[in-house]
């Protein structure tokens, strides 16, 4: 396996720019998740990466190789796509051997290594079957299991699991990290959903419009977001944002008008240090705000938009006058419609934004 860097890539299609100087690093044996909207430039990094598009700017290196000129043939990555690929007429065998044979390999090393990794992906039993005969995450693992056999340098996995149902994709993330771990494998994954860029990914590169946003762990994109984007990408539901003005020494007045606090002095002195104008934006995840029927000191008034039951939790709306904060709240908690209650949240989860950057100031 292999590193991958990809330093400063453009890629235009007319006067559509995909990509913009985009630069990542996958470190060898890891799983590097490219995260993004649809058209944020995700399929078209994989496709330069692999070769089936010619970059307009910037270099591409697998492990020690500058590869932006050789042939997709000669770069050793193996590319699953978003659509299994497979070959309707060949049985499962021959699809999984299909870049074995083109390679001039042994009869006998086929057979030897298809049946091996058909037994690590758990698809023995299929070997003689055609695509038509099994299910969405058989043939998802049969296209895994066909980018396995060859044994490439790297892993390129345009969002694989789109297309299966619920059940099918969280088992198919599990065999993904398991089969990552148990390989060594350098795995490039890309995928809108952030659940699954959280669940998989060593890293993350977040982008958005062929720019990259931030990059870093999964707890660091979730619990310190870059921007007001990735804060509200990144989360299920989203971070709760309400305009706030920075006052005095460690006021934030929220609404302005609808609460006023006092800041843990971290927050507050990064705030007197950085900011420039005391407009911000105030941000707190939904689960780490809590929801009271009786008022107590240091809880905030509002009004019970809309209940969502959400099996063993709910995302409980509440009206600020004219914001809304999602809550998220244990099933057995009941609210009505239109009552009123009283809320409060952790300081120290709150996030503070600049209203004009819309970069995190803390």
């Amino acid at each position: 396996m292999a590193r991958l860097v990809i330093e400063g890539l453009t890629k235009r299609f007319g006067r559509i720019t995909a990509v913009s100087g985009l630069s990542l690093e996958a470190e060898s044996g890891t799983i590097t998740v490219l995260l993004g909207p649809t058209g944020a430039g995700k399929t078209t990094t994989l496709r330069c990466v692999a070769g089936l598009e010619r970059p307009d700017g910037g270099v591409i290196r697998i492990g020690e190789q500058v590869v932006n000129d050789l042939p997709p043939k000669d770069r050793d990555v193996a590319f699953v796509f978003q659509n299994f690929s497979l070959y309707p007429r060949y049985t499962v065998f021959e699809n999984i051997a299909s870049p074995l044979r083109i390679r001039n390999i042994s009869k006998e090393e086929i057979e030897r290594r298809v049946k091996e990794v058909a037994h690590f992906l758990h698809i023995d039993h299929l070997l003689s079957r055609r695509p038509i005969h099994i299910s969405g995450g058989e043939m998802q693992r049969v296209a895994i299991a066909r980018a396995l056999v060859r044994n490439p340098r790297v892993f390129l996995l345009d969002e694989p699991l789109t297309n299966l149902d619920a059940k099918i994709r969280e088992e198919m993330r599990t065999e993904l990290k398991r089969l990552q771990s148990e390989t060594g494998a350098t795995f490039l994954y890309a995928t809108p959903d952030q659940a699954e860029a959280l669940s998989m990914g060593d890293r993350i590169v977040v982008i958005r419009q062929g720019h990259v946003v931030q990059v870093g762990t999964p707890q660091e994109i979730y619990h310190y977001p870059r921007n007001v984007f990735v804060a509200d990408f990144v989360g299920s539901p989203g971070m709760n944002f309400v305009p706030a003005i920075f006052e005095g020494e460690n006021r934030l007045n929220v609404g302005p008008g609808y609460f006023t606090f006092t800041l843990p002095e971290d927050a507050a002195s990064i705030c007197r240090k950085n900011l420039k104008n005391p407009e911000v934006i105030f941000g707190i995840r939904p689960e780490d705000i809590t929801i009271s029927q009786e008022k107590k000191e240091s809880l905030y008034p509002a009004q019970v938009e809309v209940v969502e039951p959400l099996g063993v939790i709910q995302i409980v709306r509440l009206r600020l006058d004219g914001h809304v904060l999602r809550v998220r709240s244990e099933e057995g908690a009941q609210f009505e419609i239109g009552e009123r209650v009283f809320f409060g949240f952790k300081k120290e989860k709150v996030r503070i934004f600049d209203r004009m950057t819309e970069e995190r100031i803390f």
